[in-house]
């Protein structure tokens, strides 16, 4: 959630129409489940200044098999605010399934997929499949990692004003290994590659889990 610069809006959704056999949906991971909370920063520098924010998540939705997740990300010491700031995002999960490597809406060409998906070196394995057909023909299966987007879709506790944009998306990659959870932002109108740093922590876990369920 950079400083606000320009709102933009969504467009073409990117989920796959219809089921693909075959494909596998990635290694369900202990620590990628419902009330586990994660700690880090993002960076937030721009040209003018440097910058870091510290930076809580929490999951508090998942449905792995259509490819969703839902939690609430809490930015603390930002700058313009009073009070730490506290967003409800919404995640896809990359499996083949029902989302590829290419975003298709919120401003994101494919060439920007590629360029984002290519700062995660775990990704690099992928590349040349992904830019043939954006992964749909890759079996994620015995990936060690999860690559997932995640689009904050309000505020929760202060109001529109405050300052700050939610207009872009994270790219996200999380580690099955280590439980860490590293990403960045896109936003056109944000300062390019702002990079999320997170790792798993032992708070006691709350959320809820669901098979069919949808947020209103």
């Amino acid at each position: 959630m950079p400083v606000r610069v320009v709102e933009s809006s969504s467009s073409t959704p990117s989920q796959v129409s219809g089921s693909s056999h075959g494909h596998a949906l990635p290694p369900a991971c202990t620590l990628l489940s419902v009330g586990q909370a994660f700690a880090g920063t993002q960076n937030v520098s721009s040209s003018q200044k440097d910058e870091a924010w510290r930076v809580n998540v929490r999951i508090q939705g998942c449905d792995l098999d259509h490819g969703y997740l839902c939690g609430t990300m809490e930015a603390l010491n930002v700058p313009l605010a009073d009070t730490p700031v506290v967003t409800f995002w919404e995640g896809e999960v990359v499996d083949t399934k029902n989302y590829t490597f290419f975003t298709g809406k919120w401003e994101a060409t494919s060439e920007d997929d590629i360029r984002h998906w290519s700062k995660f070196p775990s990704f690099v394995p992928f590349l040349s499949q992904v830019e043939v057909d954006g992964g749909k023909s890759l079996d994620l299966s015995n990936c060690p990692y999860v690559f997932m987007r995640w689009k904050e879709q309000y505020f929760v506790n202060v109001g529109p004003d405050c300052g700050l944009t939610i207009a872009g998306f994270y790219y996200v990659c999380f580690s099955c290994i280590d439980g860490t959870i590293n990403g960045f932002y896109y936003d056109p109108n944000s300062s390019p590659f702002q990079k999320l740093e997170l790792k798993s922590t032992n708070e006691g876990r709350s959320g809820f889990s669901f098979s069919l369920y949808e947020l209103q």
